[in-house]
This record gives C-alpha cells, sequence and structure tokens, in this order.
C-alpha cells in the first residue's frame, strides 16, 4: 500500500508527463523502483479519454506511470490524442497491480462463483487476450455480462468464457486518483 504522499507522487509524475514536463531525480524512494503493472486511466468531465497499462510489470513502478500517462493521453487508439487546452480538466486515476494468479476453475458456473468486484481478470485463450480492471465492475455488476464484454475485447465471441481452454488470471489493484 502506498501512502498520500507517495500516492501525490506518482499522480504528479503522471501529470507532468502529460505535460511533457517530466523530470526525474535519480532518487526515487525505493517504493516507486518495484516493479509492478500499472494502469493510467483519464477521464474528462466523466468521460474515459484515455487507458494504458502494463498487466505484468515491464519497468520500476515510476517509470510505468510516467510511460502508461504520456501513452493514455496521446497514443491510446480509441481516442484521438488530447489537445494541450485538455489537460487542465482531466482527472488522473492510477491502479498498480498485484501480480496475476491463475485461476483454477472446473466449469462456467465454478468460474462465475470465484469472481468478484474486488478482482481484475485476465483472459485469454490462443492470441487473444484482455483484460478489465477491477473498477469495471462498477459498470458491468453481472458476471456474465463482465465475461461477455471481456471476450469481445479480447476478440472472442462473447460465450467462449463457457467453453473449454479459456485461460483465467486475476488480480487486485490498488487504485488512486487526484482530488478535483
Amino acid at each position: 500500500m502506498l501512502n498520500t504522499e507517495e500516492r501525490k507522487t506518482l499522480l504528479g509524475l503522471a501529470r507532468s508527463s502529460i505535460k511533457g514536463e517530466v523530470e526525474v531525480s535519480e532518487k526515487v524512494p525505493n517504493e516507486f523502483n518495484e516493479m509492478r503493472g500499472v494502469f493510467v486511466t483519464l477521464t474528462k468531465n466523466g468521460q474515459l479519454c484515455g487507458c494504458i497499462g502494463n498487466i505484468e510489470p515491464v519497468a520500476p513502478m515510476y517509470k510505468a506511470v510516467i510511460d502508461c500517462a504520456r501513452c493514455a493521453a496521446y497514443e491510446d487508439y480509441r481516442f484521438g490524442p488530447l489537445q494541450k487546452s485538455e489537460i487542465d480538466s482531466l482527472k488522473i486515476e492510477i491502479s498498480v497491480l498485484s501480480v496475476l494468479e491463475k485461476l483454477n476453475y472446473s466449469t462456467p458456473d465454478d468460474l462465475l462463483e470465484k469472481l468478484n468486484e474486488n478482482l481484475g481478470v485476465v483472459i485469454q485463450k490462443g492470441m487473444n487476450r484482455a483484460t478489465f480492471l477491477p473498477q469495471v465492475w462498477e459498470e458491468l455488476p453481472d458476471k456474465k455480462e463482465f465475461l461477455d464484454h471481456l471476450c469481445m475485447k479480447a476478440g472472442m465471441r462473447p460465450d467462449e468464457w463457457k467453453r473449454n481452454g479459456l485461460g483465467v488470471s486475476v488480480y487486485t489493484a490498488e487504485k488512486f486518483c487526484e482530488e478535483k
């Protein structure tokens, strides 16, 4: 768990990265050097306008936040790049992920039983892979609907989760955002 000051520092790094003003001293807190999966989510007037991250660690936490914030602002293919005039109205949310854990299940009903709103979910079958952060449960609280949408996000049929061969992993996320 990150304390309030550490959260503010990471949010500041994210905002500075979006503004193109990021400068990182060589001395960062040890916690920030930990290799963790990270997502940065950007909203404007309550609407999603960028979300980029890494399920598995690819860089120290502070570097991942810097990179994901910039990419969420300017490279998320679902949205156009942000304009400079929009930066001040952005709300930045950071999710720091736990280590992925393989979820063993025997039937579709067993899978449904093991899922809950505290878990982020990764599904994979062949080359198709997708995740939903735990906060997606707020929009899709029905477990079947959640899995249907996740399968579609991965480029699979909505009911693919009911078939054999779907790999499922779960994680938790420490989520925090700017106070605006």
